[in-house]
């Protein structure tokens, strides 16, 4: 069997300019930094960027990578609006497509499915439709309901990350807002996911829990080892988010030098030099889960 282990660099290397590129994860929960942080150290620039956002989409809109940004919304949840997406969509730095957090969902059903678009109701009685240029159909039966049509939300590449996989692409995915992700590996070309844990053979390491493997690995084009790699973001149940962090990384967006001055001290060379830099995976794992 093919054997999907790579490295972030590696991963990074298969994107190109000008990709759609979605991101799993959901606002500051679960989200693949260790890619994004390899991508900021990287080229890669004029991104469509496909997220229900959190500090990466904040990351790449204040490095001025991202061309367009799809979105449901962009929060730190503690901290509701991003402040770096909230610069750079004021400043009308980026194109965007805004849209109910449903309306998004079936955008990416719809590109899995193979379809053009699907059907909905969400979105009707708002100004997203119009704002978006989306359109309109009417059924074809005899209620000839007039129901919005949700464009497929295609993606060359999505970026998940994950509790635990093994070198063939099986994964798991634990946690109360695994919400979407599977969507988002089927919506895409390629799927490369980030991992807490990567071992021999899910099946003899983790026999009991296979119902956590929310996506078949015939989507998982690579898998890289990244303990700790959802940093700043929580990764359930392993860590949560690190307020600290996320509050000078806020409180930067008004500081004096902006994004350059921030990014130089905290992306790092490496990720193991970032990693040193927020104080080892030992302090990572022991950042306490948020109680909702």
């Amino acid at each position: 069997m093919l054997d999907k282990r790579m490295t972030l660099a590696e991963v990074v290397g298969q994107l190109q300019n000008g990709m759609t590129i979605g991101i799993g994860g959901w606002g500051p929960r679960r989200k693949p930094m260790a890619l994004l942080r390899e991508i900021l150290r990287s080229g890669l620039t004029d991104l469509t960027i496909v997220a229900y956002g959190g500090a990466d989409v904040g990351m790449l809109a204040a490095a001025g990578r991202i061309r367009k940004l799809v979105f449901a919304f962009v929060s730190l949840d503690a901290i509701p609006l991003e402040p770096w997406f909230r610069k750079a969509r004021e400043a009308g730095s980026i194109d965007v497509l805004e849209l109910d957090e449903g309306m998004f969902q079936w955008g990416l059903k719809a590109a899995a499915f193979g379809l053009p678009f699907l059907p909905t109701r969400v979105g009707l009685g708002t100004d997203l439709a119009a704002l978006g240029g989306l359109k309109t159909v009417t059924s074809p039966y005899d209620d000839a309901e007039t129901l919005i049509a949700m464009p497929a939300l295609t993606l060359d590449a999505a970026l998940l990350h994950v509790n635990r996989s093994d070198w063939r692409g099986n994964i798991q995915a634990f946690g109360p807002d695994t919400y979407y992700d599977e969507w988002f590996a089927k919506a895409a070309t390629r799927c490369f996911v980030t991992a807490e844990e990567v071992v021999e053979r899910m099946e003899d390491a983790y026999p009991g829990d296979t119902q956590a493997n929310i996506v078949p690995r015939c989507f998982i084009s690579g898998v890289v080892s990244a303990p700790g790699g959802a940093h700043p973001s929580s990764m359930p149940p392993l860590y949560g988010w690190d307020s600290k962090f996320l509050k000078a990384y806020t409180g930067a967006a008004a500081a004096e030098g902006g994004w350059a001055a921030w990014a130089a001290e905290n992306i790092g060379a490496t990720e193991a030099d970032y990693l040193a830099k927020v104080g080892g995976l030992a302090a990572v794992s022991a950042l306490p889960l948020p109680v909702f």
